[in-house]
Parts: C-alpha cells; sequence; structure tokens
C-alpha cells in the first residue's frame, strides 16, 4: 500500500512544491487549502486529493483528515505547513491580526495535529513534520508576531516529540530560511503606512 502524506496550505510555495515531490514519489498526497476550487496543476496529477482545510476552521479540519483516511484507508504523515507573516511594530497592530498571527501558525498546527493524532496512535505509527523557520531560532526586528509563533512551534514540537514517542509517533522541525517562494507576496501582513506614520508620529 502507498504511504499517504496530508499537507496544509499546499496551494503555493513549500506545501504545493512538497505535494508535487511526493507524488513523484509514489505517495497518496491529501493537499488542503483554503481555496480548494482555485487549484488547477495539482488536481491534474493521479493520486491527489485536493480538499479545503483553513487551519482557523475546525469543521474544515476534521472533515479533511477523515476524508483523506476514507479516500485512502490512512495517513502516514502530517506536514503542518500553513502559516503567514506579520510584521510591524507591536502597537501599531489591533488585536485581530495578533489573534490571526497565533491562530494560524499556533492554535491551528496544534487542533490539526490533534485531530490526526487518534488516528496515528491507533496505527502506532505516523510522522508530523512542523515547519517552523530559521525566524524560530533568531529574530529580526519588527517581527514580534512572527517569531513569537515560531518560537512556539519549536517548543511544542520538542515537547510532542517526548509526549508521542511512546506511541510509535515522530515529530520533526524544519526551519527554512530564505527561499524563493510567494511567501511574501501571499502570506506577509505588513502594517499599513497610513498605521505606521501614526505610530512615528508617536
Amino acid at each position: 500500500m502507498n504511504r499517504t502524506i496530508l499537507i496544509t496550505g499546499a496551494s503555493s510555495g513549500i506545501g504545493k512544491a512538497t505535494a508535487k515531490l511526493f507524488q513523484t514519489k509514489g505517495w497518496n498526497v491529501i493537499a488542503t487549502m483554503r481555496t480548494p476550487e482555485k487549484e488547477a496543476e495539482l488536481t491534474r496529477l493521479d493520486n491527489i486529493l485536493i480538499t479545503r482545510l483553513d487551519v482557523t476552521d475546525s469543521s474544515s479540519i476534521e472533515a479533511s483528515v477523515t476524508e483523506g483516511i476514507e479516500k485512502f484507508g490512512r495517513i502516514d504523515v502530517l506536514l503542518n505547513n500553513a502559516g503567514y507573516g506579520a510584521y510591524g511594530p507591536l502597537e501599531a497592530f489591533p488585536m485581530e491580526n495578533i489573534r490571526r498571527q497565533f491562530n494560524t501558525n499556533v492554535i491551528g498546527l496544534l487542533e490539526t495535529t490533534k485531530a490526526i493524532l487518534p488516528h496515528f496512535r491507533a496505527n502506532k505509527a505516523g510522522t508530523i513534520v512542523n515547519i517552523s523557520s530559521i525566524g524560530g531560532q533568531m529574530t529580526f526586528p519588527l517581527g514580534t508576531l512572527y517569531h513569537g509563533t515560531k518560537f512556539a512551534v519549536e517548543g511544542l514540537s520538542e515537547a510532542l516529540h517526548y509526549e508521542l514517542e511512546p506511541f510509535g509517533v515522530k515529530v520533526k522541525i524544519v526551519e527554512p530560511g530564505m527561499i524563493r517562494t510567494d511567501f511574501g507576496g501571499r502570506s506577509f501582513d505588513f502594517v499599513n503606512d497610513e498605521t505606521l506614520e501614526e505610530y512615528l508620529r508617536g
């Protein structure tokens, strides 16, 4: 039986490249994204299930995991890739943006992981790969929110490693640096100029 990977944030960047790579290696791929109706390239490939998963929407997480298991029989790997970066002075960000940053990069990752853990424990096997960042090891100016989430991913991943090892489940962290994707164009949330100017004026 072919192994199966579920990938969040598979519409572009690392997520999409990983989906294509694993498909060429003969894996079944559950490629999840917020707007699957817009995906054209992955839909043409064999052994790929395109499904909606928004890490801030609990029902979509549960539905994607269930649909993937029903389609392929089991899931062997979860790649927590979905995320985005909010950049700017903390004081200038509305709480709505702050919550969105942590709900996407931390709470969404935890909820997706939590949804698949019963399946992994039942199989006594599984691998969770969390996409962190070099920004989970060091910080840059104006990155308080983004770096805060990636430091959180580092800590929870290391703790989960010990928690899940007795059940045969592995936890891995990937820490990319600057790579050529459209993350900056699609997944950055910068404080707008007007808000920044107001902040700088004090």
